[in-house]
């Protein structure tokens, strides 16, 4: 009987339990594999006791459009930077992965496939160079993968992030308001373009191209006659000023080593308010809510096909790749060639052609970038 372990890192993705069920229908299919699942990413393995799932066709039924993960995750630490707490009372951290190789070797585990973003693609990268059978399958909503058209989760976060512009319009336009809607992404501003247009906003500020306030209040005043008018912003949670930095808080988190982003809508209306715009204007954080409830039938499909893929390679020994999708194919890519470059929003990008075209103001000077 050979074995696969799978894992989910990061945070959470709608699309993760569609993915699991997909592994775990087509080893099913397969007389001699067993299919495993480590809780909270890499920690089940870790943890004395061990804390591994077995994952059999009734475990995974009718899970494919519940929201998280039914193996947990978890973005704190992992098998390179392991929390450990000093003499003293502070946290360090420790490397921990050849024994977690080794307790994986001891299990017979024959393949692992990682499920997670870009810091979970590093990991498995890395435990590749020492020797692990390793698969990856991209999950972030971020949309930050260059070496795959897309990532499962991203559209049902675009999606949410659309529906709460859909209802902001409405109460904007009652109040003669504006509102900034803040929207997840990190350092890539995909989730806020594309509500942007699907919404029909009239700004959208993404991390990528560093704002001047101007012509924010320049584009936003045009929407306003004697003090009526409405207008719907949407900030990415990276975005910032030309003269600033990304707005987040220190984060005190064991093991939690990303910035904590957050607070560019406030940020924004004080910049505004600052600037001499009058009418009245309100933020809208929209959070984890974009992580979190069912995928939509695109991201169930895209995970789907990903898991059936990430088996299939296993099958094969395919390791050190991650699967990726290139339209209208599958394939596998090099993990250290996944990891290698970002994916984030450029000048030449379609969407972003399409946003300028609207009228969508992206808050600079496109005749001088």
């Amino acid at each position: 009987m050979k074995r696969i372990l799978i894992v989910t890192g990061g945070g959470d993705c709608p699309g993760l339990n569609a993915v699991i069920r997909a592994v775990v229908k087509r080893a099913s299919q397969e007389k001699d594999w067993e299919v495993l699942g480590s809780i909270q990413a890499f920690n089940g393995v870790l943890w004395e006791p061990t804390e591994i799932k077995v994952l059999t066709p009734e475990v995974v039924k009718g899970i494919h459009f519940q929201g998280g993960t039914i193996i947990e995750t978890t973005n704190k630490g992992g098998p390179f930077a392991w929390p450990v707490k000093n003499p003293d009372g502070t946290w360090g951290a420790v490397d921990r992965s050849d024994e977690m190789i080794r307790k994986i070797q001891y299990m017979g585990i024959d393949a692992v496939i990682n499920i997670g973003g870009d810091g979970s693609q590093r990991i498995s990268q890395m435990l590749f160079e020492k020797g692990l059978p390793v698969i990856g399958v991209p999950k972030t909503i971020d949309n930050d993968l260059s070496s795959t058209d897309s990532t499962f989760g991203f559209q049902t976060a675009v999606e949410i992030a659309t529906e709460a512009v859909d209802k902001l319009v409405t109460t904007a336009a009652s109040h003669n308001r504006v509102f900034v809607v803040e929207v997840m992404g990190r350092y890539a501003g995909w989730i806020a373009l594309n509500a942007a247009v699907a919404g029909g906003a009239e700004v959208c500020l993404i991390p990528e191209f560093p704002y001047d306030i101007n012509l924010v209040k320049e584009k936003l005043e045009a929407r306003f006659t004697r003090g009526r008018g409405f207008a719907v912003v949407v900030a990415s949670e990276g975005a910032r000023n030309k003269n600033g930095e990304m707005v987040y808080e220190k984060n005190d988190e064991v093991g939690y080593e990303n910035l904590k982003l957050g607070g560019i809508g406030r940020q924004l209306i004080r910049e505004l308010k600052e600037a001499g715009f009058q009418p009245d204007m309100r933020e809208t954080v929209l959070g984890h809510l974009q992580r979190g409830g069912v995928p939509i039938a695109y991201d169930r499909v895209l995970s789907a096909q990903f898991g059936v893929k990430a088996f299939e390679m296993a099958m094969k020994g395919d390791f050190g790749k991650m699967v990726s999708y290139r339209h209208p194919y599958f394939v596998s890519v090099p993990l250290k060639d996944a990891i290698l470059k970002p994916n984030f929003v450029t000048l030449d990008n379609a969407l972003v052609k399409t946003a300028t075209g609207l009228g969508i103001s992206l808050g600079i000077d496109l005749n001088n970038p």
